[in-house]
């Protein structure tokens, strides 16, 4: 058992074993301890058969391992290391499997971390240290390859008929009303659309204004030429967007409101008031102009 090695990973930093030397020393113990691959052997006298990632002990056995070769003032007694290997199991580190005169335990995730390369002899130091190197950069090759693959797992396909997508769509019809620009990823565009919608909590409405907005607007319509520039640059145009809105209303509320001048036979009817029948045609014509000068001015308005 005492031959190869273990891949020991650093986020073991990051476990509660870490700060506790004692309980470190304790779980290096268990990792070295585990068989690397099926085999039997004699417990006690008894012939057991264990799996890679197990090994078999007792309370007493694993105490005295423990404590071997160590001072005593800083011995562990075997209840205590006990209970120390109950809490890994609580923890889900490894798992205990007893019997009234040994236990089996098995470390979790034995496989996922230790692979078939660990039957490398430690007689020959610096090939070990050669390899340890390798090692290294190849983790580092997995993390990247493994940020690779969230990226691509986190890539989100949306149908054309998804209020994302069509609002992407806009967006480029829009844009190439103005700029001769290459179709793009709008699927790409659709995912920032959502980023809009659902990270920065603006509603469908409020994003398919803004796209009318920015895409006739003589300066924004040069800047903003893809979805993430909208996003990227949305407060800021909301900003000026609202700021234009105001000054249009305050200058609309400051005009003097007009007084209309009624026709001469309509601001003085000179009309027997008497009669019923001249007082209701004078009303009817005065409606009458009244409608085809609001008419008048709503048709100059468009």
């Amino acid at each position: 058992m005492n031959h190869g090695y273990i891949k020991l990973y650093r986020k073991v930093m990051d476990s509660f074993v870490w700060t506790n030397p004692q309980m470190f020393k304790l779980w290096m113990l268990c990792l070295m301890k585990a068989s690397h691959d099926d085999r039997r052997f004699l417990f006690n006298g008894q012939e057991i058969r264990v799996s890679s990632g197990q090994f078999v002990t007792g309370r007493d056995a694993l105490g005295k391992e423990y404590n071997e070769g160590t001072q005593s003032d800083q011995q562990v007694v075997s209840r205590t290391l006990w209970r120390w290997m109950k809490k890994f199991e609580n923890e889900q580190m490894l798992s205990i499997k007893s019997t009234t005169k040994y236990s089996i335990i098995s470390i979790n995730n034995w496989n996922e971390y230790q692979v078939s390369d660990q039957q490398l002899s430690s007689d020959c130091p610096s090939t070990v240290q050669h390899l340890s190197t390798y090692k290294n950069d190849k983790n580092d090759k997995n993390d990247k390859n493994n940020n690779i693959s969230s990226s691509k797992r986190k890539t989100h396909v949306y149908a054309e008929d998804s209020i994302y997508y069509q609002l992407a769509n806009k967006l480029f019809g829009k844009i190439s009303q103005n700029q001769n620009i290459k179709k793009p990823n709008l699927n790409s565009w659709a995912d920032d659309i959502r980023k809009m919608i659902k990270i920065d909590k603006r509603s469908h409405s409020q994003v398919s204004n803004m796209i009318e907005w920015c895409t006739t607007d003589s300066f924004w319509s040069t800047v903003v030429l893809s979805a993430k520039k909208l996003r990227d640059k949305y407060d800021t145009m909301a900003a000026q967007a609202n700021r234009e809105y105001h000054k249009k209303s305050n200058s609309y509320q400051r005009q003097p409101i007009r007084k209309e001048k009624l026709p001469d036979w309509a601001d003085k009817p000179q009309v027997d008031t008497d009669d019923p029948e001249k007082v209701a045609e004078i009303n009817q014509r005065l409606q009458e102009y009244l409608k085809n000068k609001e008419e008048s001015r709503n048709d100059g308005i468009k």
